[in-house]
């Protein structure tokens, strides 16, 4: 069974006495342990779809499938538990809490996912992630006191606090100078190598895309024939 399956999703939004739609019958194939790319420009549909299947939005028709579970049909209390223990996202803008420490910005998913736990267990389950992560001195500073590649590690940490088997990265590198993208992605390289964290990239930049397993592309709603880095059309991979 895929991790991820799609089949014919399509998104509308209402425009005056119309609509726009922006996915078009989208149908793909995500595996346990892929890293994929979803790379296109400004306006293809990419995060659009990144929303979808991080049950962040609803499609307007088609089915989303992921471990084996129907999503469309959820309700929203049922969509964000499963943000909550399935799911961690990492964005362009970090979306730290400006006012909260390292520590704290890291152990908050922990408050919505695990009630049962103490606040000295999550502290503990905090610390551990950001020590993980090369942050061992940072617990205590705010976000405005660090690096944005110190930032976007934290993010991370934050996203994989309550262990999720998909990891979504929006742009993670875009607010970030060449060397520290380099490093961000080759962190996510081996969450995904090492660990089998399935990693979801959405993208604009094909030097980024390329730190991907597989690269799809989204072109007006729809997906153009997958690649591997380096521009070669699989064979036999998941279609639209």
């Amino acid at each position: 069974m895929s991790l991820i399956e799609l089949k014919n999703i399509c998104k509308d939004y209402p425009i005056g006495d119309g609509s726009v739609s922006v996915l078009k019958e989208v149908s793909l194939t995500i595996e346990r342990g892929d890293f994929v790319s979803l790379m296109g420009a400004s306006g293809s549909g990419k995060s659009t779809l990144m929303n979808i299947l991080g049950c962040l939005d609803r499609p307007t028709a088609g089915e989303y499938w992921l471990d084996g579970r129907e999503m469309t049909g959820l309700s929203a209390d049922e969509r964000a538990w499963t943000r909550n223990h399935r799911l961690g996202f990492v964005f362009q803008s970090f979306n730290l809490l400006p006012r909260t420490t390292a520590l704290e910005n890291v152990m908050m998913p922990l408050s919505y996912a695990h009630e049962a736990l103490s606040e000295q267990e999550e502290r503990r389950r905090a610390g551990a992630m950001l020590t993980r992560f090369g942050l061992a001195d940072r617990f205590q500073h705010h976000p405005s006191q660090l690096s944005g590649g110190q930032q976007q590690r934290v993010a991370i940490a934050r996203a994989l606090i309550n262990q999720p088997p998909v990891l979504f990265a929006d742009e993670p590198t875009g607010n970030l100078d060449s060397r520290t993208s380099e490093e961000v992605l080759r962190l996510f390289q081996e969450l995904n190598t090492k660990e089998g964290i399935t990693i979801i990239l959405v993208t604009h930049d094909a030097a980024v895309a390329q730190h991907g397993g597989r690269i799809i592309h989204i072109r007006d709603g729809m997906i153009a024939a997958p690649e591997t880095p380096g521009g070669a059309p699989v064979q036999g991979g998941p279609a639209a």
